[in-house]
């Protein structure tokens, strides 16, 4: 019951800020498509083909649906713009946030649009070895292969977490004021599916 008093003063603060400020704009950012397995036919090197439907992955990878949630440091960022999370707030122990400022305090279970509040019933951090933002395509790739780094994840375990996942798959529908992911969560499962089959190759640095 605290908890539910708490947030709902949260986000009523925080409609009163956002429209005292002229609200969220609405993203202007046109949706990026993502190219097919099967559009890398024609490279014929498997190596090459490989690393070239990661490349086109790292669309998603790199566009800050993903990297917000997975920053450098133990701040989270938000927006379109990467800017620091406001307000302020750190990783705690378990990505979930600190103790007196959880992250299920204002992230309720789903998209919550009056506050324009992003949500699902998991949402956290990524853990801090699972760090992108900053890097190239490459290096997250050669992060992606290591299971020190990845979760404990083998290559063939990505194609259902980043297929599938429903917390990644926010990615995709994000809430007003936020432009989505490229292409569809499917699309870059079959991305993965492909790059995995092809010996997850990783495109130069």
């Amino acid at each position: 019951m605290k908890s539910e008093l708490r947030f709902k003063l949260v986000v009523s603060i925080f409609t009163v800020a956002t429209s005292m400020l002229g609200g969220y704009a609405v993203s202007e950012t046109a949706p990026q498509n993502l190219a097919s397995p099967e559009s890398f036919a024609s490279i014929a090197d498997t190596d090459a083909r490989s690393a070239a439907m990661f490349t086109e992955l790292g669309k998603v990878l790199t566009h800050p649906r993903c990297t917000n949630c997975h920053p450098a440091t133990d701040r989270p960022r938000q927006g379109d713009e990467s800017r620091l999370h406001q307000p302020p707030v750190a990783r705690g122990i378990d990505g979930h946030g600190l103790p007196a400022m959880r992250c299920s305090i204002c992230h309720q279970n789903a998209n919550f649009e009056p506050g324009r509040m992003p949500g699902h019933p998991e949402w956290h951090l990524a853990p801090r070895e699972m760090a992108w933002e900053g890097k190239t395509v490459a290096e997250i790739c050669t992060q992606l292969k290591d299971p020190a780094r990845n979760g404990g994840r083998k290559p063939e375990d990505l194609i259902h977490h980043i297929g599938e996942d429903t917390l990644v798959g926010w990615a995709w529908a994000p809430g007003a004021g936020r432009s989505p992911a490229p292409g569809t969560q499917k699309q870059a499962g079959a991305l993965v599916e492909a790059w995995v089959k092809t010996g997850a190759a990783c495109p130069a640095q």
